[in-house]
């Protein structure tokens, strides 16, 4: 059989391009997104920054370490602790120890990231001064970058200063660099030092100084500004590149699958002539597959290839984005050839061999019989399939809803979840197509001329044509409602939760995200009629199932001001009950009973027991834990909640806030304002990734929606003739087909949206019952704009073969056999 399959591949070549380009992209779609995901995976370690040229530096406990029966667990401290003074003194007596400072530096005219230092660290970078000289008094400072030059006077919240130096950028911060006198004034608290010493006498020096560590080499990175940024950027990639290549994969496998059944139904004449000349059904579906084999083998050999080239691109893309380090680069890594390959052949095969059966038991003498109507589009594998994963979805969503609906708001299973239900639609498509099709051409059906019925008819009758035309429709437009509705959907609870949390009439915010001094903090309580709540940001952890060491953000605050500018969602006891013992959890916690003690780690590692005076409801996440300032020790003040007293005038009141934070930069928002720029949307990283998913599925889906339409266009030959010969012109005929095509996208597209609806309203039950109550955002913008390239696509598809088609004539295709 495989002579008569390669035979058939060179005879029906329209019917296979379209079958391997829809292979190929997939494979190369999964080849991509593997070789990206493997660079991040095995991407090296950066190298240090800003103590590049440090010999030894010492850094005080970062990380809170705490000792379980399944090994040690550590979280990082949201407020790290300086080096202890009596290892200072004993450093010093080893050799030359430079203190490191770093702190924000708000500066009109400057880079929003400017973060000062003392001038002695910028030698262990190493800076070198560019123009200019080194700052001598505490007004003069050296700038790093373009952006400023020597006699430049800039203003800060600390004052007035003049630049008297630059150095070149080296490209990972933006700094300004004090006096090591002055930077100690801004900044008193010294969380590491440099240290002109041998590691080993260091080491030490700092023996049985509790979470002192000592960092030399690469270890030196551990320094650097948030060291693990770039370890997180790299696990937002893998996630996104992850979630990129299921879904990439998910698309391919689909569209492929519908597009080798749609081949093989468009055959069952071919197939009945063949059992009429004695072939039997094993060799008719061991020549499918030889088919399937052959055009498997090329397509994804020809998939690999493309990915090759296309891996660097898109490498390079996250790099631009700000999603990877700048050092970021492809690696070599083969396994996702090889993945890709075999799952490209493995689809192939598989697809194929489900249509196979289907071709091995037409009978020789039905399949001359057989007209063109689909008298039974689903086979009972198919009945068998789509119930399945449609009970599947339901029972899994009850399931959630009853047991834990805070995992429906997860990315993961909101990524995951439209898949099953996709699928199941698209397996029970036929079903609704016939109906679907006549309810949705009813009036057009009913207008002057023939051409609104016969698009109705033509449709109603391929089901299986319009089934497979529709599901890359149907997968496009399911999942732009499916993912951006769930992520605006989420964002809007999020900030409905910040809304109804609020009864501030003003927030006042540090600005880049410090803290106010004590001086601002002062003003600000000095504001007439202003009753005003200073609040900290730290963290709290506790050891659950005495295995976990959970993080919660923490607020400190004290409690009658909170009470008097929020209004937190409790599920049972009182705000005002919060004093310095006690602590204000949520129902996530595993005691979360009022009066209950529980113990926990502060910011700064101190171990304590805390009642719990108040449990609030879970709700999206964000309820966070409420402590006093005593438990959020060395937290400074980042936000400031006021809520106008009796009779006072907002405008006056806001003068006077703006007026108290002009030195330092704060933000003064209303309520409302403060909401939205809190809660305006997704993270970045993870929108990126749902419009790379998007824009991948859309460029696949319309490649496939191209070459299916293509395939069924080209396989109407006879019929387009036969309606030339009744009568009807080429205008007409290429309007039938146009319409053909727009029709069968709003098939797909409606099935498509109800996916969408189907999976939101899921999303908003399970907001619902974590006492969230907000609308479901559905994307409409998202799904006109992808129905509607999709129907461009289908159009032009659909009518340029049909043109090319025309061009014949009328009498030679309507009697050329099949």
């Amino acid at each position: 059989m495989l002579s008569v399959a390669l035979r058939t591949l060179r005879t029906r070549w329209v019917t296979f391009v379209g079958s391997s380009v829809a292979l190929c992209l997939g494979v190369a779609l999964i080849a991509v997104m593997g070789l990206a995901l493997a660079s991040s995976l095995d991407a090296p370690d950066r190298r240090p920054e800003r103590f590049a040229a440090a010999p030894v530096v010492v850094k005080g406990q970062d990380t809170l370490e705490v000792p379980t029966s399944g090994g040690d667990r550590r979280q990082k401290l949201a407020q790290p602790r300086a080096v202890p003074a009596d290892a200072v003194a004993k450093l010093r007596g080893l050799g030359t120890v430079v203190e490191d400072r770093s702190f924000a530096v708000p500066a009109e005219g400057g880079p929003a990231d400017l973060v000062g230092h003392p001038w002695s660290t910028a030698a262990f970078a190493p800076y070198a001064i560019d123009a200019g000289r080194a700052p001598e008094a505490s007004d003069e400072v050296v700038v790093s970058g373009g952006w400023a030059r020597p006699g430049t006077r800039m203003r800060t919240d600390r004052g007035t200063v003049r630049v008297v130096g630059t150095v070149a950028g080296l490209g990972f911060e933006n700094a300004v660099f004090y006096t090591d006198a002055r930077a100690a004034e801004l900044s008193p608290r010294k969380l590491q030092l440099v240290v002109d010493a041998d590691a080993a006498a260091v080491r030490e020096a700092v023996r049985g100084s509790k979470g002192v560590q000592v960092l030399t080499g690469d270890a030196r990175r551990f320094a650097d500004a948030d060291p693990g940024r770039d370890s997180e950027a790299l696990t937002a990639m893998n996630a996104m590149f992850g979630t990129a290549g299921g879904v990439s994969g998910f698309v391919s496998v689909f569209v492929v699958a519908s597009t080798f059944a749609f081949a093989v139904a468009q055959r069952r004449r071919e197939f009945g002539l063949l059992r009429t000349a004695g072939a039997t059904p094993g060799q008719i579906r061991r020549m499918v597959v030889s088919e399937a084999l052959v055009v498997g083998v090329l397509a994804s050999a020809a998939g690999c290839v493309l990915g090759s080239y296309g891996a660097p691109g898109l490498v390079e893309w996250a790099v631009r984005q700000g999603l990877a380090p700048r050092w970021f680069t492809l690696g070599d890594s083969t396994w996702p050839y090889q993945l890709a390959f075999w799952t490209g052949l493995f689809v192939a095969l598989c697809g194929a061999l489900a249509a196979s059966w289907r071709a091995g038991r037409t009978g020789p003498a039905e399949a001359l019989r057989e007209a063109s109507v689909d008298t039974r589009p689903m086979t009972y594998g198919r009945w068998l399939s789509g119930a399945a994963l449609l009970v599947a979805t339901a029972v899994t969503l009850v399931l959630a809803l009853t047991t834990n609906p805070g995992d429906l708001l997860q990315r993961k299973t909101y990524v995951s979840r439209p898949m099953l239900l996709i699928t199941a639609v698209a397996l029970l498509a036929p079903v609704v197509v016939r109906p679907l099709v006549r309810l949705i051409a009813w009036l057009p059906a009913r207008l002057p001329g023939a051409v609104g019925m016969l698009v109705r008819e033509n449709a109603a009758a391929g089901v299986r044509r319009t089934a497979a035309v529709a599901a890359p429709v149907l997968v496009t437009v399911a999942l732009a409602g499916s993912l951006l509705g769930a992520t605006a959907t989420l964002d809007a609870a999020k900030a409905t939760e910040a809304r109804e949390r609020t009864a501030a009439d003003f927030v006042v915010t540090a600005a880049g995200g410090t803290g106010f001094d004590v001086a601002t903090v002062r003003r600000l309580r000095a504001v007439s009629g202003a009753e005003v709540s200073a609040s900290s940001s730290s963290a709290v952890y506790v050891l659950e199932d005495g295995v976990a060491l959970i993080r919660s953000e923490a607020r400190g605050v004290e409690p009658e001001p909170l009470a008097a500018t929020a209004r937190l969602p409790l599920a049972a006891g009182k705000v005002s009950d919060l004093d310095d013992g006690s602590i204000i959890v949520n129902e996530e916690w595993e005691k979360h009973t009022v009066g209950e003690r529980v113990d926990v780690w502060l910011g700064d590692g101190t171990r304590k027991s805390l009642r719990i005076a108040a449990v609030m409801t879970v709700g999206t996440g964000d309820n966070g834990v409420y402590v006093t300032p005593v438990n959020a020790p060395a937290a400074p003040v980042d936000r400031v909640d006021v809520r106008l007293a009796g009779g006072a005038d907002a405008d006056t009141v806001a003068a006077g806030l703006r007026q108290a934070v002009r030195a330092s930069g704060g933000a003064v928002l209303t309520g409302n304002a403060w909401v939205r720029a809190t809660y305006p949307e997704t993270d970045r990283t993870t929108r990126t990734g749902f419009f790379l998913v998007l824009g991948i599925a859309l460029v696949y889906t319309g490649i496939s929606l191209a070459n299916t339409m293509v395939m069924a266009t080209s396989d109407r030959g006879r019929e387009l003739a036969a309606l030339r010969l009744a009568g009807a012109t080429g205008g007409q005929v290429l309007r039938l087909v146009g319409a053909e095509a727009l029709l069968v996208v709003t098939v797909g597209g409606l099935l498509g949206a109800l996916v969408a609806v189907l999976n939101l309203l899921g999303m908003w039950t399970a907001l619902g019952l974590l006492s969230v109550w907000t609308s479901p955002e559905i994307p409409w913008a998202a799904l006109s704009a992808a129905v509607g390239a999709c129907a461009a696509l289908a159009v032009v598809s659909a009518i340029t073969p049909a043109a090319l088609f025309l061009r014949r004539g009328a009498v030679e295709p309507a009697g050329t056999p099949e």
